[in-house]
């Protein structure tokens, strides 16, 4: 599959055109960013990383049922995708208090929430990805009521897999951020990425961080991190 001209480019990733109208080459980079892009870096081999542990979490979802737009791997930090319209929504699964939602409830980190939370931020690089509630989605007819529920039921069950897997691996899910996207037929699948890039991922016994917040809060070890990740829900050492 051959790469024709690139259509996107984010801050962890680029897309780009097949000769299949239907179907992506997505590129994971080395590159990191923290706070809306204020802080940037680069994370040794994280390009690859993402990519795999992506994969892997994609072929487990579907194997439960999850569409995905994955299609198949195509070398190390390429992958072969279906094209799908992004609905402009980030949809973030909160099991344990941390990060902003810490800050804006006053919960110590850390503390396991009663049930899981969910929350929308609307995909607006100008605005900053705000926070936003299901009538500001009406509001701005980002998504239809049944797409909604749909959003919500597809995030609760992906929540649930993860969570059960992860725990296996002595890892606790604490937070995590999915996308979607609607295929030319119309159908909702899960996009983007599933990473320590897009997830709080910490030890269930230490505690340690081992996701990307290593990177926003200079704690050190973030490559190393990563390759634990990969080392965990895989079962194969990072080469």
């Amino acid at each position: 599959m051959e790469k024709k001209e690139m259509l996107y480019e984010g801050k962890a990733k680029q897309l780009f055109a097949t000769e299949v109208t239907d179907q992506l080459i997505v590129h994971f980079k080395d590159d990191a960013t923290a706070f809306n892009g204020q802080k940037k870096g680069q994370i040794k081999e994280k390009g690859k990383i993402n990519n795999k542990i992506t994969n892997f979490f994609f072929k487990l979802l579907e194997a439960e049922g999850i569409k995905t737009h994955l299609i198949r791997e195509l070398n190390q930090t390429d992958s072969l995708v279906k094209k799908v319209k992004i609905i402009p929504l980030e949809v973030v699964m909160r099991n344990l208090a941390a990060g902003s939602l810490a800050k804006r409830i006053g919960f110590t980190e850390g503390k396991l929430l009663r049930q899981p939370v969910i929350e929308f931020y609307y995909k607006d690089d100008q605005l900053g990805d705000p926070l936003i509630n299901i009538s500001h989605i009406e509001l701005l007819k980002l998504a239809e009521h049944q797409e909604l529920e749909k959003l919500i039921a597809l995030s609760h069950k992906i929540n649930y897999i993860l969570s059960k897997f992860l725990k296996a691996r002595k890892i606790d899910l604490v937070d995590f951020k999915l996308e979607f996207g609607k295929t030319a037929s119309g159908e909702i699948i899960l996009a983007d990425e599933i990473t320590p890039d897009t997830c709080r991922f910490w030890d269930s016994q230490t505690k340690e961080k081992l996701d990307k917040d290593r990177f926003r809060r200079d704690l050190g070890n973030v490559e190393a991190a990563y390759q634990e990740m990969y080392q965990r829900i895989t079962g194969q050492k990072w080469q």
